[in-house]
């Protein structure tokens, strides 16, 4: 038996903290006993039924702990890594997606804390070609927000084409929005803006390596934007879960401009017609990370180019994290504390 968070029956949103049987691992997969992991709002999502409910569903992607146990096919694992349990879990391998490096597109993804039990458990069943391992020089707490907030954030960036010296929006400067800022600057060299209506996360953005800060709630922050970055940005990463911040962000763009969607609010994005043509705005949309993208990832947080802002709790407070979560409140990400009740 090992304690977890599922999704209730009524899928209200909330978890009930259980004791739950793991099945035995196949031939292909691992047992991991987690050390932390992350709460983000797409497990907010899952324990709301916004994606299809799931009742008595673990929740959790944003998992890293120690391989336990292998199955016998097993051969790019051994025990002790200390892997990580990440929303892309798993793919057929074989398909168009899978071999062109798009694998997180696969039409027969496994997604963990939604299609499969997650991470928010004491152990944890992964597929072991999937589990990436997380480098002994990188914070085992740091690492949990890498595993998806970071990884998102650093896949956005690409997509966006970043370039240095080139102004980048990241709007929402949250558990995503600040990954995203250091990886913006540190990584990518660019110029980097930041909207958010949160003093706080303003501040902790400025820290993090904003050039620009911007508060959304101004009635001239477009104006701002554009007078602050000379015209506008080379492209814009949403990772706000809020309609009106795609909308606002197309505004942001220059000529030739990219909008980056990474949150997922429920609704429409509007689309200027005479700017998205008169203009060549380009809209993309961003899933998470390859194991690649990953590996890229967790290799920048070793090197401190990115560094999260995380705080641990204890699994009992995770309904209370949750609210925080949905009032706003929380800077960073809070990381639940599997190695002993130490939070």
């Amino acid at each position: 038996m090992v304690k977890a968070a599922v999704v209730r029956n009524n899928s209200d949103g909330y978890v009930d903290i259980k004791d739950i049987d793991l099945r035995p691992i196949n031939d292909n997969e691992a047992l991991v006993k987690v050390e932390y992991c992350g709460l983000c709002h797409t497990d907010l999502h899952v324990a709301a039924g916004d994606f299809g409910k799931v009742p008595g569903r673990v929740i959790g992607h944003e998992g890293v702990g120690r391989v336990t146990q292998l199955g016998k096919d097993v051969t790019n694992l051994k025990i002790g890594d200390r892997v990580s349990i990440a929303w892309f879990y798993s793919a057929c391998g074989t398909c168009e997606y899978c071999t062109t490096g798009n694998e997180t597109l696969c039409r027969n993804v496994v997604n963990a804390g939604f299609t499969a039990d997650g991470a928010m458990a004491e152990e944890c069943i992964v597929d072991a070609k999937y589990a990436v391992k997380v480098p002994e020089g990188l914070d085992p707490i740091e690492a949990t927000s890498l595993t998806c907030a970071g990884v998102t954030t650093y896949k956005a960036l690409k997509i966006g084409d970043t370039k240095p010296g080139e102004w980048t929006e990241i709007v929402g400067a949250g558990g995503l929005g600040n990954l995203g800022v250091q990886l913006a600057h540190n990584v990518f060299g660019a110029k980097v803006v930041v909207t958010d209506g949160n003093p706080d996360k303003l501040a902790a953005a400025k820290e993090n390596g904003a050039d620009l800060l911007i508060n959304r709630h101004d009635e001239d922050a477009t104006a701002q934007l554009i007078k602050g970055t000379n015209g506008g940005v080379h492209d814009s990463i949403v990772t706000a879960v809020s309609a009106q911040a795609f909308d606002d962000a197309v505004n942001s763009l220059k000529p030739n401009g990219t909008l980056v969607a990474v949150a997922l609010p429920k609704g429409d994005m509007k689309l200027n017609i005479d700017k998205t043509v008169l203009d060549g705005i380009k809209v993309a949309g961003s899933l998470v990370g390859t194991r690649q993208d990953l590996k890229e990832t967790f290799d920048f947080g070793a090197q401190g180019k990115v560094k999260p802002i995380v705080k641990t709790d204890k699994l009992e407070n995770i309904n209370q994290v949750i609210d925080d979560m949905k009032a706003g409140k929380i800077v960073g990400r809070v990381v639940f504390d599997f190695t002993g009740d130490k939070a």
